[in-house]
């Protein structure tokens, strides 16, 4: 017997021999590692998804100190059922709330239609004033003629109020001081949300939706939590028993509730030890390493089983299942790591967290089962399984016959899908919507959509003009660029409105004219425009003035536009164009356009291409791993052919059926390749000491491989399919496909383990049998490390 199997069953006497102290140590290790728990901090904020030095994060916080510093919003939109804003009952309802929305904790500027600040003639005199003022006492012409001038002012017309004047908003804009993140966004989503109560009890005849980028921080939150609520806790369920029907016994299914618990709570304390906050990505970590960690007990728990109907008692059996489990669980938990550790390479820190926190549970779960587990088998009372009759037909066998008899036609067909599902593949197209990362069920989707088929865009892109000097947004050579790039941008079909500070100048010269229409333009010279604004930044009240255009010394002034919802790929183009168009007709005045709508976008096609090399560098370690595993560079490049195809045929698939992919799916392909070398390194295993220690034959290799390993593999398989399908369930689009494609290459994987990798062993693996063919297989137990066969003795 070689050292290193030796070394084995050394430590399997000594785990369930010394059963307490394993127990007992697992206990004080776990119960360290948990402790980190209470510095798990829930982070919300959509900016997490962005490193710190992220180009257009860094522009977009550039862009926020330039103009009002950091501000989020909450957008209050109000639809009444008879359809018209324009009435006494609505006017006053607009108006009402937008005061009572000045309460909203932090918030530093509210705006609608009723405190819009409308400026007209009066003589020589500049009036500024609300639109609207104590509308329950308006008149039938002063309400047309609010109509008139709301549908027609440019910045407000599907901003907020509809074209049609059917939806009105009340925008709140919100500053949080940052020094309790914890309290301050919860206590803004809880006083809008008992403000819009509010409102439906005093109105039952209005419509009332929250959306903004607070709510939209609050629903990354709300997703993740009735995540780990309700489809962990069903997964566990689930799980569990079907390791009772299994194993056909709760013992198993006790102990393997623990490791799993244990698991979990390891890794996710020592998340909290190294600061990993928890967000809407990495919040699925405990399911993932639910769903994986449940793999090594089935593993562990079916060759013990085994051997206990075979009429080993249970300490031996235990000690087999040890001896012949520990080198394949080794191998396929250190390369499931690795595809989750490569997550490293991604783009977006919420994904690196979520690969660091599976991974260490993935290697938690490895240490446990071969130590944990066993211990706590050999205290728990169990019954003994019936003895297998020597007859008992197996279905694995049976599946066996069937690949060897049509391998020829299983290599093709097998073959032949995978080519066909490759062409596929070119299909995905990168189409991520951040608006659409939420269900259709969640309350923040539903309220967003609504705003956007009725009122206004959620994406939104901004741009600082600078003039370069003090003042210079005066000039009216540089207003008129602004002027010539925002009318361009209202042309493009994508745009639903551009908000500008050239829209008020030009009110302000019509003003100052009498009103007349024709003086709808930029004034002639720079003191005019200067003199006009100053007039009328001094008109304004607290609170609405122009610092959210207009910077410090005056030298450049924002523009936002807001469009349609937009894929990734025509957000992009739309802001190629924009910079062609400033390249080409106003360079001096050229600035990046930014905000969340182009981070989301450049994030989005970075991490494709980051997560790419990560796939190829975790493709040359586990390749390199299994080829040492097997010792052979054969058989280890004909391991590789059955974990490369899944992904192929996977994302083939998707992109035959959705041709849609996103942020999250970059992460699959590497992820995934990792997770498939679990059954492919376990058949292998049996049938390389069929080869090897037990002289048989390329066949009889194939069948022993089934009958050792097959029902294991298709159980775990089906664990690991259901766990990450659960995750299709996600409120979380994001979550939800990437458990969706990684079920799909899931059983891809089984698929061509059972029906291709043996076809290529009959190929390109057909050295005769040897003299030692002749040994029973049912006498021979295998480790890998060996090289010779071992003869168990019953006990």
């Amino acid at each position: 017997m070689k050292k290193s199997d030796l070394l084995a069953l050394k430590f399997g006497e000594l785990v369930l021999n010394k059963r307490w102290w394993v127990i007992a140590l697992t206990l004080i290790i776990v119960t360290l590692a948990t402790m980190g728990g209470e510095r798990l901090v829930f982070n919300n904020d959509y900016r997490a998804f962005f490193n710190g030095d992220n180009p257009e994060l860094l522009a977009f916080e550039h862009m926020e100190n330039t103009y009002s510093g950091r501000d989020e919003n909450v957008f209050i939109v109000l639809a009444p059922k008879n359809g018209n804003i324009f009435t006494r009952e609505n006017l006053a309802a607009v108006e009402k709330y937008t005061k009572a929305a000045w309460q909203t904790p932090h918030s530093t500027r509210v705006d609608s239609i009723t405190n819009f600040q409308n400026s007209h003639a009066n003589g020589d005199e500049l009036i500024v004033e609300e639109l609207v003022k104590d509308a329950a006492s308006l008149s039938d012409a002063e309400i047309e003629n609010i109509r008139k001038t709301a549908l027609a002012e440019p910045l407000l017309v599907k901003r907020v109020i509809s074209e049609k004047g059917h939806v009105a908003a009340i925008n709140v804009t919100i500053q949080l001081p940052g020094i309790d993140p914890v309290a301050e966004e919860p206590a803004v989503v809880k006083f809008s949300r008992d403000l819009a109560a509010q409102i439906r009890k005093e109105n039952p005849d209005m419509q009332v939706h929250l959306t903004g980028m607070v709510m939209l921080n609050a629903a990354f939150g709300e997703a993740a939590e009735h995540d780990m609520s309700t489809l962990m806790p069903l997964t566990f369920l689930a799980f569990l028993v079907s390791i009772v029907l299994l194993t056909r016994g709760w013992t198993s299914a006790f102990a393997s509730f623990w490791l799993i618990t244990f698991s979990i709570m390891a890794a996710m304390g020592i998340a909290g030890w190294f600061r990993i906050d928890l967000t809407s990505i990495s919040s699925s970590a405990p399911t993932m390493i639910l769903t994986l960690a449940i793999a090594n007990t089935v593993h562990v728990l079916v060759i013990f089983i085994n051997y206990m109907r075979k009429g080993y008692d249970k300490h031996n059996a235990m000690l087999e299942s040890i001896r012949s489990n520990w080198y394949a669980i080794a191998i396929v938990n250190i390369t499931t790591a690795l595809g989750f550790f490569q997550m490293n390479f991604s783009e977006s820190p919420v994904f690196r967290d979520l690969g660091n926190i599976v991974g260490i549970g993935v290697m938690f779960s490895f240490v446990l089962s071969l130590t944990f587990l066993p211990a706590l088998m050999m205290v728990l009372p169990m019954k003994k399984p019936a003895l297998r009759a020597e007859n008992e037909a197996d279905s694995m066998e049976s599946l066996a016959e069937f690949v060897i008899k049509h391998n020829n036609k299983l290599f093709w067909g097998v073959g032949g899908l995978c080519v066909f599902l490759a062409a596929f593949v070119a299909k995905n197209d990168l189409n991520d919507e951040w608006i659409q990362y939420f269900g259709e069920d969640m309350e923040f989707r539903q309220a967003t959509d609504f705003t956007t088929e009725n009122l206004t865009g959620a994406y939104r892109v901004d741009y600082s003009l600078n003039a370069k000097e003090a003042d210079g947004i005066s000039d009216p050579e540089f207003l008129r660029k602004v002027q010539a790039f925002t009318d361009w941008y209202k042309q493009q079909p994508e745009v639903v409105q551009v908000n500008a500070l050239t829209d008020i100048i030009t009110r302000l010269n019509k003003n100052m004219h009498g009103d007349a229409p024709e003086y709808l333009t930029i004034p002639e010279n720079r003191e005019l425009s200067a003199q006009y604004l100053l007039l009328y930044e001094m008109s304004l009240p607290y609170g609405l003035d122009l610092n959210n255009q207009i910077n410090m010394d005056k030298s450049a002034t924002r523009v936002t536009v807001v469009t349609k919802n937009l894929p990734v790929k025509q957000t992009l183009a739309l802001e190629e164009r924009a910079q062609a168009w400033l390249s080409a007709n106003a360079p001096e005045i050229r600035s990046a356009g930014t905000g969340s709508t182009i981070m989301f976008a450049h994030i989005g096609v970075r991490n494709i291409e980051s997560m790419l090399w990560g796939s190829v560098f975790g493709l040359v370690i586990i390749s390199g791993i299994l080829i040492y595993a097997f010792r052979s560079f054969k058989i280890g490049f004909l391991s590789l052919i059955p974990n490369l195809i899944p992904s192929i045929m996977g994302f083939g698939l998707w992109g035959l059926l959705v041709g849609e992919v996103g942020l999250g799916l970059a992460t699959v392909a590497g992820v995934t390749m990792g997770i498939v070398v679990d059954d492919t390194v376990h058949f292998l295993n049996k049938y390389l000491h069929g080869r090897r220690d037990m002289g048989l034959g390329s066949e009889d290799s194939i069948r022993y491989a089934f009958s050792s390993m097959g029902t294991a593999m298709w159980f775990t398989t089906f664990i690991l399919v259901a766990g990450f399908a659960v995750l299709a369930f996600s409120s979380f689009k994001l979550n939800g496909d990437m458990g969706l494609l990684t079920a799909i290459i899931l059983i891809f994987a089984l698929i061509g383990d059972f029906f291709l990798l043996p076809p290529l062993l009959m190929k390109f693996d057909r050295a005769p049998a040897t003299a030692k063919q002749s040994q029973p297989i049912e006498n021979v137990e295998l480790d890998l490390t060996t090289g010779i066969s071992i003869e168990p003795a019953k006990f």
